[in-house]
């Protein structure tokens, strides 16, 4: 992350935290700090001083899943500093936990006071990105209610009301007023000669419409306890390649990462679920395509993912038209919020089904999950779902009408709806954007698995032959459409796109390797692609890059015209392997392996497209998630796609 901040995640809560373990609250930048949960700022201020000043960290907070630092008062080199604070820190469901220990270092008793700042300002996620949007919340009150150990604050707008509760362990001596709505928390702290206290700061978060009985845990190491058992669960029993340490430690880093990344969903039947959300800090929630895409990663490690997302995502199906979220029948949700601008309709994103292909994902991961694990009855129970989705792909999809799955830019939500959804991220070499309807062209790969796994649990699974028949042929015919009418002679590669009249989109794009994993190409076509995605302008020895260099429209530091993405190039070695160009798969697997153990195991979302050959070290991009599903779960699809090699 940029400007300094470390985030903790647990499920669905999170919490962005500065060097000293502080939460300043300015709103602004690329990711504002707090404690975030179910989309809301449940504390936007929490900031330590001790005798009216602010110490400085002597040991900064690392990264990791408690935030540890050592702390001082300011001071020069012939002062030996007075005390020293060790503070603690950990997120739990819905929960904030600190312990701070101060020290004295003077050989005679020494009075400290200590002070807590806090405040909650309730603030939703979209109002805090930097895209200067404003939002009218019209008779929205806070209140603050000071209680005998701690601060209690509330805010409500019409029927919305969301809680914050402070407390601490000893009560504070004093909860006293800052004249901004904040509160500060006093403790007069009596220490003897080189002697020490502690402080148990505790804070629950009670989102609109929780009505969960929940206990704080005790402890910051509490709190530790119990996600490290949560991902040792996760870790436990897959067989890591013993041959490939690197790639061992990225695939126990990612699964480590899933597990702490599981946010709750419901099932058709209200049963409670737990789900890989995208990513944070942005994106801890439901999000289609990442949640698919991470459960077929995992699939044959973890098929536990694939048996929440499909039932999670069949219950958020839509069933009708709705203008507003690009909803219609049979279409699987792209994105779930539950913030205050959701809730009142201020944003699309309550239930916002901006994707062109999480439906096509939704019966590839349904198909793959039976074939792994026999479990059929799941596509039993969802034969209803899955038909409906093959309804939206023939409908308003477009499969019928245009041949293609074709999408339109949402004038208030997403302009392209394919994984690179980005304003400009489908474009021509020359960088001129698609106009009209657009023809993404990953998104017939998907749609062709989807016919093809479709057909076989008609005729597996459903005893329908004439169905399964009617499907198959579906995928036959888009098949041949796709190579007459993508394939660019010239470059002997895809195009990115069609536009609205039909003309092929010509960017080189990484996409073209989504191909190889869905297997829309002949082989001659297949090994040609695969090949050129490992030329110099598209590797750049971290990975394939999403848009070759050399091209107009490229550039290293742009989300989606020349970055490196781990998930997409996971796919793409996927492909490769399916195609039998396994030297090119481990090429590129090897590359992210490396880029992951210069970070620690972990990848990101998404790197700079910067060459190896220029820089030593891969290059981040700036406004990266630290913590994203589909890049956490990437590891195992190497593993899957060149095992220990």
């Amino acid at each position: 992350m940029t400007d300094r901040h470390h985030l903790l995640v647990h499920g669905g809560t999170f919490a962005a935290v500065g060097d000293g373990g502080d939460i300043s609250g300015v709103r602004g930048g690329s990711s504002p700090d707090g404690l975030f949960v179910r989309d809301a700022r449940h504390l936007s201020r929490w900031q330590l001083t001790v005798d009216g000043a602010v110490p400085e960290a002597l040991t900064p907070v690392a990264d990791g899943d408690t935030a540890r630092c050592v702390l001082v008062p300011r001071g020069g080199r012939q002062e030996p500093p007075a005390y020293t604070l060790f503070r603690e820190q950990a997120v739990g469901d819905g929960a904030f936990v600190e312990s701070l220990r101060v020290t004295s270092n003077r050989p005679v008793p020494t009075t400290v006071r200590l002070a807590i700042t806090a405040d909650a300002d309730f603030a939703d996620q979209f109002e805090l990105r930097s895209d200067h949007r404003t939002y009218a919340k019209s008779g929205a009150t806070r209140s603050r209610q000071i209680h005998d150990d701690g601060v209690e604050f509330t805010y409500r707008r019409r029927d919305w009301r969301s809680v914050t509760t402070v407390t601490a362990e000893p009560a504070p001596d004093a909860v006293e007023e800052t004249g901004t709505g904040a509160r500060r928390l006093v403790w007069t702290l009596e220490l003897e000669a080189h002697g020490s206290a502690e402080l148990m700061l505790r804070v629950m978060a009670r989102p609109h419409g929780d009505r969960r009985t929940r206990r704080v845990p005790r402890s910051p190491a509490a709190l530790n306890e119990q996600l490290i058992a949560l991902e040792g669960e996760f870790v436990e029993g897959v067989a890591f390649p013993t041959g490939w340490p690197e790639l061992a430690a990225a695939c126990a880093r990612g699964l480590a990462d899933l597990a702490s990344l599981q946010v709750p969903a419901a099932g058709p039947d209200g049963e409670e679920l737990r789900v890989p959300a995208a990513g944070a800090p942005w994106f801890l929630t439901l999000l289609g395509r990442d949640a698919l895409l991470t459960s077929l990663f995992a699939l044959p490690y973890r098929p536990q993912l694939a048996a929440a997302t499909l039932p999670a995502l069949a219950a958020a199906q839509a069933t009708e038209v709705g203008p507003d979220a690009v909803a219609q029948p049979g279409k699987i949700v792209h994105e779930v919020r539950h913030g205050e601008l959701a809730h009142f309709g201020q944003v699309p994103y309550g239930r916002y089904y901006g994707s062109v292909d999480a439906t096509p994902l939704f019966l590839v991961l349904l198909g793959a999950y039976v074939e792994q694990t026999g479990d059929a009855a799941l596509a039993r129970r969802l034969e209803p779902n899955a038909r409906a989705a093959i309804g939206w792909m023939l409908d308003h999809g477009g499969l019928t009408s245009r041949g293609y799955l074709v999408y339109r830019a949402d004038q208030g939500g997403l302009a392209n709806q394919n994984w690179k959804d980005s304003p400009g991220a489908i474009c021509s070499a020359d960088g001129t954007r698609a106009s009209g309807s657009v023809l993404a062209a990953g998104a017939q790969g998907y749609a062709y698995d989807a016919l093809r796994r479709t057909a076989h649990l008609a005729r597996t699974v459903w005893d329908d032959e004439v169905y399964a028949a009617l499907l198959e042929q579906a995928a036959a015919d888009l098949r041949d459409r796709f190579q007459r009418d993508f394939w660019m002679r010239a470059h002997s590669f895809p195009a990115l796109a069609l536009d609205g009249e039909g003309r092929q989109v010509d960017a080189l794009a990484s996409d073209a390797g989504h191909l190889l994993w869905s297997g829309l190409l002949d082989k001659e076509y297949g090994e040609l692609v695969g090949r050129r995605l490992l030329e110099p302008d598209f590797f750049s020895g971290w990975g394939v890059r999403t848009l070759a260099a050399g091209q107009r429209a490229y550039h290293p530091l742009s989300y989606h015209r020349g970055s490196v993405w781990p998930h997409d190039n996971a796919l793409i070695t996927l492909g490769l392997a399916r195609y039998g160009l396994h030297d090119e798969a481990r090429t590129v697997a090897h590359a992210l392996v490396d880029a992951a153990t210069a970070a620690g195991h972990r990848l990101p979302e998404v790197l700079a497209g910067y060459g190896r050959d220029t820089h030593a070290e891969p290059v981040p991009y700036p406004h990266a998630c630290v913590r994203e599903s589909r890049s956490a779960a990437a590891p195992l699809a190497l593993l899957t796609a060149v095992g220990g090699a």
